[in-house]
Formats: C-alpha cells, sequence, structure tokens
C-alpha cells in the first residue's frame, strides 16, 4: 500500500505555485480593488510586478499554517515578516 504525497513532501515552490492556481481557478478569493497597488513591505517602493502575487503570497502563508500547525498572527509574522520590521514592532 502506498503513501500519499505531503506537504512536507513537495519542494516548496512547486506547491505553493499549485496551490496559487487552484486558487486562481476556483475565484474562492476575492482580491481587493487596490491590490496592484499594495506593497509587501513598507520598505519597498512598488507593488510587485506578477499580476497573480496576491495569490501566490496566500497559497504561501497556507503552507506556513500548515507546517506550523496551531500558529498564530504573532508567529506567523515572525516566520513571513521581515526581521528588521518585527523588531520595531516589538517596541510599540
Amino acid at each position: 500500500m502506498s503513501r500519499g504525497a505531503t506537504v512536507k513532501d513537495v519542494p516548496a515552490e512547486t506547491f505553493i505555485n499549485a496551490l496559487a492556481a487552484h486558487f486562481k481557478e476556483t475565484a474562492q478569493m476575492e482580491i481587493p480593488d487596490y491590490a496592484e497597488y499594495i506593497k509587501t513591505a513598507s520598505f519597498k517602493e512598488l507593488a510587485p510586478y506578477d499580476p497573480d502575487w496576491y495569490y501566490i503570497r496566500a497559497a504561501s502563508i497556507a503552507r506556513k499554517v500548515y507546517l506550523f500547525g496551531g500558529i498564530g498572527i504573532g508567529g506567523l509574522a515572525k516566520v513571513v515578516c521581515d526581521q528588521r520590521i518585527w523588531m520595531e514592532m516589538s517596541y510599540i
């Protein structure tokens, strides 16, 4: 009896691209109208060039939540955010 593949068995880039394509095809996510103007970090000057960046970011976060089961907002921020930004946030 063969065992099915899990998220841990698949390379991250392959899984994230496949999940992002699934998100886009099923149209279950509603992308905000202002998504083309959103920067991914405060130190970035422009929004991402890839029109599907929103789906890719959502797939990446979904993968992180699966891998680190029970992760909260604070833990997810530590994993996803830039360390410089996280250090600035800790002083607030």
